[in-house]
């Protein structure tokens, strides 16, 4: 007597991979490598666990509270306390990884980290609880030039996925508190404030009203807030001198902060990466990670809640494992949401949705199937993607078998065949079929693959 039926789906949040999933999702990664390498990036792979101090206080309260804690285990178990946690991104590792081989890394470090990570989120459409990132990073310089070139190479990764419509919005963190500063927010409520704003395009002006007034930011200075981030697109120089007048409150003779400076700084050398005619201003870009101390950004596409990746500066992370000051900048893709627009707008190339093999070898008798075995090797040997039928079943139900699977060609080796040590070739697509020598029939299968892809 059976058990009762035991439920087998994947949790909540989580997501099973069938082979085309895993193929797109391989096209994708070599896509960001090819790019990310091409810039200079090293590759970096950080363990799945961290100590669970080393994630905590990094990524602000609500950060913190989407941090998937394990227990302590064996003996202590009893406690219900947790010593270790999840990675909730690749930044944090990051910066422990950095401080803790500083002496070995060279003082300018680029590196490029594709490796999924948790968090305790609501899942939705292209969000999920365990997902891969695709973060890139630079360490060791301030320089614009940093900010410049990790917006060139995302653009690159995009464009050459196909994207045509994504805009990279740009902010920096300074202006965001000179902005809450001069719309007369007291500096005890600047983070409150700071995580209603970077709800704008998910809650809209009127909602992110509500909630400023809700922690504690008048309605005075909550009105002129969205009076600066909800005020329409501009262009990037009217916005930022618009911006300039906000926060100096338009005397004459007042120092342009820094922060300004450095957006201008960063427009003006992207125009020469592929970014160019990318980047957008937009002052209600608020990102909510805590340890971004400069330049931020994220990017945008039409008709998807949310982003597909963002980043900025985080000049004080290290330091905080350390005790020393590294400059630091990076960018993260969000590969699962890339791989979700990727689809509904069919920008995969169709060979990845194609079979698992490029040729079946069928045989009829269990003592040909270690000629067959000898056949695939060679068909390997030239290249080819070789399933085995491991069965003694009819013809018929071979080649079904095959054309279900979408495989485009059958390597018959018949009793005819063995003995004159020929194999037939059979295009499923066509019907046409070509006896060869056996020498021969990579080289064959090949042309009939080349009239199946055109």
């Amino acid at each position: 007597m059976s058990g009762p039926k035991l439920n087998t789906g994947p949790a909540r949040g989580m997501r099973d991979f069938l082979p085309v999933d895993v193929r797109r999702r391989a096209f994708v990664i070599d896509v960001v490598t090819r790019v990310y390498q091409s810039y200079g990036f090293e590759p970096l792979e950080t363990p799945a666990v961290e100590n669970i101090e080393t994630l905590l206080g990094k990524y602000g309260e609500e950060g913190n509270q989407l941090i998937y804690k394990i227990l302590k285990r064996g003996e202590h178990e009893s406690t219900g306390q947790a010593d270790l946690a999840l990675r909730y991104d690749l930044t944090v590792p990051l910066a422990r990884v950095v401080a803790e081989h500083r002496a070995k890394l060279p003082r300018l470090f680029r590196r490029y980290q594709i490796q999924p990570v948790w968090r305790a989120d609501r899942p939705a459409r292209g969000r999920y609880r365990e997902f891969y990132q695709c973060d890139v990073d630079a360490l060791g310089s301030t320089s614009a030039a940093i900010e410049a070139e990790l917006c060139g190479a995302v653009s690159q990764v995009l464009t050459e996925l196909g994207f045509e419509d994504f805009r990279i919005r740009l902010n920096h963190r300074e202006l965001l508190r000179a902005v809450l500063q001069a719309a007369g927010v007291p500096e005890g409520l600047h983070g409150e404030a700071l995580i209603a704003v970077d709800k704008l395009d998910k809650i809209g002006p009127e909602g992110v009203t509500g909630e400023l007034t809700a922690r504690g930011v008048a309605p005075q200075a909550a009105r002129a807030l969205l009076g600066v981030f909800a005020g329409g697109e501009a262009e990037n120089g009217a916005l930022l001198s618009s911006l300039e007048a906000f926060v100096t409150g338009g005397a004459a003779g007042v120092a342009v902060p820094a922060c300004l400076e450095n957006l201008r700084e960063i427009l003006a050398l992207t125009e020469g990466t592929p970014a160019a005619g990318r980047l957008r201003v937009d002052p209600s870009l608020a990102r909510g990670l805590s340890y971004y101390t400069g330049a931020i950004f994220e990017i945008a596409v039409p008709d998807l809640a949310g982003s597909l990746g963002g980043g900025g500066r985080y000049d004080g992370l290290v330091g905080m494992f350390s005790g020393e000051q590294v400059p630091a900048c990076g960018f993260s893709l969000g590969l699962e949401r890339i791989l979700v627009v990727m689809g509904e707008r069919n920008l995969f190339p169709p060979a990845l949705t194609a079979a698992p093999a490029d040729v079946m070898i069928s045989v009829f008798r269990p003592e040909d199937l270690g000629r067959a075995m000898q056949s695939a090797l060679v068909l390997r040997q030239g290249g080819l993607r070789v399933f085995v039928y491991p069965d003694v079943d009819k013809m018929g139900k071979q080649l079904k078998y095959a054309s279900g699977c979408g495989i485009p060609c059958v390597a018959i080796l018949g009793e005819s065949e063995l003995a004159a040590g020929t194999v037939s070739i059979k295009a499923l697509a066509s019907g046409r079929q070509d006896t060869v020598a056996l020498a021969d029939a990579a080289r064959t299968i090949q042309d009939f693959l080349g009239e199946v892809r055109g």
